[in-house]
This record gives C-alpha cells, sequence and structure tokens, in this order.
C-alpha cells in the first residue's frame, strides 16, 4: 500500500491521539457537556498531533451524531473533513497565508454562513508565522464571532502569538510523548504492516524520532522500506539510520572504565574505518553515558522506565561499567564529550577532535578543575574499599616524585638527619638556620 505511515495511520478520532491524555480528555468533555469555546491555541512541539486533533475537533463539531466526542467517521461531514474537501472547515498555512491582506480576506469570509456543516472552522497552522498587523486585523472577529465560528490556531511557539489573540482563546499544550507509549504504538504499526522486527530496533526509532509520533512513524517508514525478506533486523537499522553499534559503545565506555588508552584509540579508529560520522559516535556515547549516569544514580532504572528497551545482557554489561567507574566519572566524562562536541562543529578534522575527546576523558590527572579532582579522589576511595594494595594508578604517578623528595635517604647513605628547623627575620622572611655541628 501506497502513501506515508504518518497519513495512514493518522488519527481520527481523540482516543487514537498517541500521549496527549490531558488534553483529548478534557476536549472530550467539553464536547460531553456542551461548554464549548469559539476559539482554541493548540501548542507544542511537531508532530505531537496538534493539527491532527484541530481536524478531530472540527469533525466532532459537525458529525451528524455530533457535536459529539465520538464523531462516526463514516458520514459525508467526517469523510470530507478527513480527506481535506470539507468547504466549511478550512486549514489554512499561516507560513504563506501570515499577511494583513491574508487576514482581512478570512475576515471577510467568516462571516459568511456554513453551505451544509454545522459549524464553520478555521484551522491556523503555524500560527506563529502571523504577522501582529495581521493577528490585529483578526481581533473583532476573534474576539466576537458568528455563533457558527471557530476558531483553532495550531503553533509550535505560542509566545510568538499576540497575548490579546491568546487571552481569547482557550490554550491546550501538547507534549512529546513518552517513550514507552511511543514503543507500544510503533509496535502496533509493525503488526498492521505485517513487517517482522527486531524488538531492539524499536528503541532506536523511540530515540530517532525524539518524542514525535511523526517523526518516529517517518524513521519507521525509511527502515520498513529498506527491509529484506526475513524482516528488519538490528544491524540493517543500525546502518539505514547511521547510529552507533552498541558493541563500539560498551567497547569505548568499557575502556575508559579501564583507563585503557589503546583501546580508546582503537575504537576511533574503527568508527573512521568503517565509514560513521565521528559527530554522530559523539552523541551516542554522550547518551550512552547519559544512561550510565540514570543507572547509577537509580539501580532499578530500566523497571522503572527511566532508560530505553536494553535487553537483559547489555543491562548487565551497564552496571558493570557503573561499578567501574563511578557517578563522579560518568559525570566528567559526559562534560568532556558534550564540550568536545561543540567543538566539533564545523572542524575540519573531526577524527583528530574525537581523540582529543578520548585522551581527555582518559586522563583526569591531566585536568586542574574542580571534576578531575573529584575523579582521582573517587578512584583513590574504590581502591582502598576493594582491599587496595594493587599499586599505584596511572594518575598517582604525578605523586611519585613528591614522595621521593620527603623519604629518608637509603641505608647506604647513613641514619636520617632531623629536619632543620627555620627562622624568622625581622623582614618576616623565613630563613633555613644552620643545623648543629656533630
Amino acid at each position: 500500500m501506497s502513501g506515508a505511515l504518518y497519513n495512514r495511520y493518522r488519527p481520527a478520532t481523540f482516543a487514537q491521539v498517541v500521549g496527549q491524555e490531558h488534553v483529548t480528555g478534557a476536549l472530550m468533555q467539553a464536547l460531553r457537556t456542551g461548554r464549548l469555546h469559539h476559539a482554541y491555541l493548540f501548542s507544542g512541539p511537531r508532530g505531537c498531533g496538534k493539527t491532527s486533533s484541530a481536524r478531530i475537533l472540527a469533525a466532532s463539531l459537525n458529525c451528524v451524531n455530533g457535536p459529539t466526542p465520538e464523531p462516526c467517521g463514516v458520514c459525508e461531514q467526517c469523510v470530507s473533513i478527513r480527506r481535506g474537501v470539507s468547504m466549511d472547515v478550512t486549514e489554512i498555512d499561516a507560513a504563506s497565508h501570515g499577511l494583513v491582506d491574508d487576514a482581512r480576506d478570512l475576515r471577510e469570509r467568516a462571516f459568511f454562513a456554513p453551505a451544509s456543516a454545522r459549524f464553520k472552522v478555521y484551522v491556523v497552522d503555524e500560527a506563529h508565522m502571523v504577522t501582529a498587523a495581521a493577528f490585529n486585523a483578526l481581533l473583532k472577529v476573534v474576539e466576537e464571532p458568528p455563533p457558527y465560528l471557530k476558531f483553532v490556531f495550531a503553533t509550535t511557539e505560542p509566545d510568538k502569538v499576540i497575548a490579546t489573540i491568546r487571552s481569547r482563546t482557550h490554550h491546550y499544550a501538547f507534549r512529546l510523548v513518552p517513550p514507552g507509549a511511543l514503543r507500544d504504538h510503533l509496535t502496533s504499526v509493525c503488526t498492521s504492516e505485517g513487517v517482522d522486527v527486531d524488538p531492539a530496533v524499536l528503541p532506536l526509532v523511540v530515540r530517532a524520532g525524539a518524542g514525535s509520533v511523526r517523526d518516529s512513524l517517518s524513521v519507521l517508514d525509511q527502515l520498513l522500506a529498506g527491509a529484506g525478506p526475513d524482516g528488519l533486523g538490528y544491524d540493517r537499522a543500525v546502518a539505514l539510520l547511521g547510529l552507533t553499534d552498541g558493541v563500539l559503545l560498551d567497547e569505548a565506555v568499557d575502556a575508559l572504565a579501564a583507563r585503557d588508552g589503546a583501546t580508546s584509540f582503537t575504537v576511533v579508529d574503527k568508527v573512521v574505518s568503517s565509514g560513521h560520522d565521528p559527530r554522530r559516535f559523539a552523541m551516542d556515547l554522550l547518551e550512552r553515558l547519559r544512561d550510565l549516569i540514570v543507572f547509577a544514580a537509580v539501580p532499578d532504572a530500566p523497571a522503572k522506565g527511566l532508560l530505553e528497551n536494553y535487553s537483559l545482557d547489555q543491562i548487565e554489561r551497564m552496571r558493570g561499567q557503573c561499578g567501574r567507574m563511578g557517578p563522579a566519572e560518568l559525570s566528567r566524562a559526559a562534560d568532556v564529550v558534550h564540550a568536545g562536541l561543540k567543538e566539533m562543529r564545523g572542524t575540519t578534522s573531526p577524527r583528530l577532535l574525537l581523540e582529543l575527546v578520548m585522551a581527555r576523558a582518559l586522563l583526569p590527572a591531566a585536568g586542574s578543575d574542580p571534576s578531575a579532582l573529584l575523579v582521582r579522589l573517587e578512584r583513590l576511595e574504590r581502591r582502598a574499599e576493594a582491599g587496595g594494595n594493587t599499586g599505584p594508578s596511572h594518575d598517582d604517578a604525578a605523586a611519585a616524585p613528591a614522595a621521593a623528595t620527603t623519604t629518608g635517604p637509603g641505608p647506604s647513605a647513613g641514619p636520617a638527619q632531623p629536619p632543620t628547623p627555620a627562622r624568622v627575620s625581622g623582614t618576616g622572611e623565613v630563613r633555613a638556620q644552620p643545623a648543629p655541628g656533630p
């Protein structure tokens, strides 16, 4: 079947809108009680259901059984609104119709009664693109519309809608869809499409979609288009999305935990030689470090849904990584990678910067910031708790010269001499006092 997934699985009722129960529940209750307003403002991130909810609201108002919270979907009004051919439900793209002349034309047409529907509905998409002068031209009709006229403004930036318009609307704030709800929705879509998808693929899609249902369906559509006859596997999905393989991330984290420079730079070489973008790898490594920080703070984070849908063996590996690094070291490594990501913007040598990032994360002794000192103290505490006498670490090597200057001479140098006393001169200068003779 042709057509994008986000169009084919566009919700037709409020019950089908994913992750926006706080909005859909309020709208359905208003339709049940008849407490309807003449203007609504739907705001929120892209792809979270604002325009779809506006269409459903228009269908609920004009359905043959309406106003109703559950439009039938088969009557003439419901079908024409869903197809976008209704004469009485008009969607306006404010990005190209946001000027004063467009607002005046809309104002003049708004006072004509609906042709066949119960209400005339104007859905103004990307409402933040409407100029202030155009909003002022609409102000009177939005404030005192005819009884058959409804407005729905949809925007990702509600602060750009002038206050005089916002004050005359009922404002509903949409939000990003939680990963769990989005994963369940994608699972149902895969089942409806009849495609066998590896369960490890869906967390990748959820992460790429970043809480947007439309973006997640677009990513899934791309993956399904490239799926083989045996379905969609994890390796193929990683290659199609350009993400970093989890094995490389595990190797990088294990190298940081073991302070193994050879393995760290080998991982960088694998990233570059396999054609991956070093910046993409750094972003994925930062997300993995974030998950480890959460895991270290909340041991039952996977059960509480604070982490992605990791497999059991991956969770065990991450638990071991948390035990070897500690919260301070994880936090500092994340800060170093985040700073490196900023430096990678526009660079001509991303591999060099990625290698420098790994070197900085490996060597807290080279840093003078408080976080580096905290990492070194944390390592010493872990060594002491583990029974500690395993020899000095790389970070302790810097203290060796200082220790050598404070220890006494060897057996062949004779008995140790007492420390030389000091005296303070009249000018405040500290001078060594000569040692007494034998």
